[in-house]
């Protein structure tokens, strides 16, 4: 697994933050300089050509597309990277019954060379959101969970407020400090955050801020539902592909 060095010596993984101005998401591009094993977190199907270039631009070998969850703003790039990229397979977590080559539960590892993510399962968005946290704790990839200054909406896909504050307190808040928060979106521009500084300054969730105060901001968000989602989610249930058989 990697493990056997100490956190604090393991070498910087190989990392670029890459952006979707449309749907505002962000996909990272994660490697293990050593073997050159890389994966994407929430690859988004109008950017794979973008995406492969990079890869190759760094003598890449593309083995995972890894989603958070079942997206409703954007279709994943998985179905797309399996068709072009050999040997590449998608990843998505059991709870979100959603296709594809793995599933994976709490606390797994995806193993990229001699690197690895760890899953934290964070429900509320939805059911089947995940987390993952590098295998240092230097990074988290929240997905839609934890947002900078905000979180994911919980009003469909099986969203619950309770859920998500739940998630956040015990599986985010929980990491070190300055463990960097790598959210799915960003509306306004900012790239990352910090646990702490979202444990204590988040308007909806950090702080003083209890679990009935957070549940009645959510109820009271009136948010329209996303452009995609008649689109989006039927197709992501399908890894992206909505024809897959």
């Amino acid at each position: 697994m990697g493990n056997s060095k100490s956190k604090s010596k393991m070498a910087a993984v190989g990392f670029k933050q890459l952006f979707d101005d449309v749907s505002c998401t962000y996909t990272y591009l994660l490697w293990d300089p050593k073997t050159k094993d890389a994966l994407l977190i929430d690859p988004v199907d109008t950017k794979v050509d973008r995406d492969l270039k990079v890869v190759a631009d760094e003598g890449l070998k593309l083995i995972y597309g890894v989603n958070t969850h079942a997206h409703a703003d954007h279709i994943t790039g998985t179905g797309l990277l399996k068709k072009k990229v050999e040997g590449f397979k998608s990843v998505i977590s059991k709870a979100s019954t959603a296709k594809a080559d793995i599933h994976f539960e709490h606390g797994d590892k995806i193993e990229f060379g001699e690197r690895y993510l760890t899953v934290r399962s964070t429900p509320g968005h939805t059911d089947g959101c995940c987390s993952f946290v590098l295998d240092n704790e230097k990074m988290v990839f929240t997905g839609d969970a934890l947002l900078i200054q905000g979180c994911g909406r919980t009003d469909f896909q099986g969203g619950s407020s309770a859920k998500l504050y739940e998630s956040i307190h015990t599986q985010i808040f929980t990491l070190p400090d300055d463990c960097i928060v790598y959210p799915g979106h960003d509306y306004k521009g900012r790239l990352s955050s910090t646990v702490k500084d979202e444990k204590e300054n988040n308007p909806r969730l950090g702080g003083t801020k209890t679990k009935d105060e957070y549940i009645e901001i959510m109820n009271n968000l009136n948010l329209p539902n996303p452009k995609m989602i008649d689109v989006a989610v039927p197709a992501n249930l399908m890894c992206g592909v909505p024809d897959v058989e």
